[in-house]
């Protein structure tokens, strides 16, 4: 008696398909969906990833406004710069610029007290206004006033008011025997209005914030803790801010971010009257490209580092809140 071998298949894993493949099999399954997000990634391709990449390239090399391609009548110039590696960053992150460490300094003061101040305020205004009083609406909808005008328009009207010959604030205090006061004619001055006008700005969404995070809080924590005999500063410490505690992480990331970058209430409130004091990495970063002799490279190696350092500050920042978030 004789026994047939038979051969089977080896098993093991099929081979896994190619890039290529997996994209035409994607395509033939979700094709609408890679039609209806088609506009979305061209446009952050074409606003976001293109200058990303651009100015990244540009941080290695020493463009000018002398040595970059330009056109001078009829006559074409080609760009004469040239890639130096790593000497922008030196420049800047060893002092040797001179200028990074002092904005670097104020551009932290600057956010750190705009994001404290505007989130203290968000956070009384939105408890008062999370009690029932009347006219309640009324009273939000014109918290978030300065939110909902257009930042240039509330950035003017308050340089008006801060002006030195014909302010209001000049006009109030005169009126009450008080010599009127040059609001924007010194460096202090300025950081103080540029702080006000920015934590003007920055209250209503705070409040908004702050505000649906306190209706989120359930009553019955409130009730519980009343019958414990908890005082109202106990309530708030032991039941107020952990329910927020979600609400506040995110707005506060938010609101960094948002205020480490804030150039247009800086540059439109003071424009060119400004010893360079009130300048935050942003702005003198513009003023590196736009004023005098455009330095390119250097506005583009100063954003390329304000990024890194707001990566860096958000990943620190989301890791030391996940233990709590556990």
């Amino acid at each position: 008696m004789t026994t047939a071998t038979v051969n089977r298949p080896a098993r093991g894993k099929a081979p896994r398909p190619g890039l290529m493949t997996s994209l035409r099999r994607s395509w033939d399954k979700y094709w609408y969906a890679w039609v209806m997000v088609a506009p979305v990634i061209i446009v952050i391709g074409v606003l976001v990833l293109y200058p990303l990449a651009y100015g990244i390239y540009l941080s290695f090399t020493n463009a000018t406004e002398q040595n970059v391609a330009k056109n001078i009548g009829p006559f074409h110039v080609d760009a004469t710069y040239h890639f130096i590696g790593l000497h922008n960053y030196w420049q800047i992150l060893s002092g040797h610029d001179g200028d990074f460490y002092p904005r670097l300094e104020w551009t932290v003061i600057w956010t750190v007290s705009c994001v404290v101040i505007t989130y203290a305020i968000g956070l009384g205004m939105a408890m008062l206004l999370n009690r029932p009083v009347r006219f309640r609406l009324f009273y939000r909808l014109a918290l978030i006033l300065p939110w909902a005008v257009p930042a240039f328009i509330g950035v003017f009207a308050w340089r008006l008011m801060f002006n030195s010959q014909y302010g209001v604030f000049n006009e109030i205090i005169t009126h009450l025997g008080m010599p009127a006061q040059d609001w924007l004619g010194t460096p202090f001055a300025q950081k103080i209005a540029v702080i006000t006008v920015n934590v003007w700005c920055g209250v209503p969404f705070m409040m908004v914030a702050t505000l649906g995070g306190l209706q989120a809080i359930p009553s019955e924590l409130y009730e519980a803790a009343e019958m414990d005999g908890a005082t109202p500063l106990q309530r708030f410490l032991n039941v107020t801010l952990p329910g927020l505690r979600p609400v506040t992480s995110t707005v506060i990331l938010l609101s960094t971010v948002w205020t480490f970058n804030m150039f247009p209430i800086i540059y439109l409130l003071l424009g060119n009257n400004t010893t360079g004091d009130t300048d935050i990495l942003v702005t003198y970063a513009y003023e590196k490209a736009f004023t005098g002799v455009s330095d390119y490279a250097g506005a583009a190696t100063y954003g390329i580092v304000i990024l890194l350092i707001l990566v860096a500050f958000s990943t620190f920042y989301r890791r030391q809140l996940k233990p709590e978030q556990a």
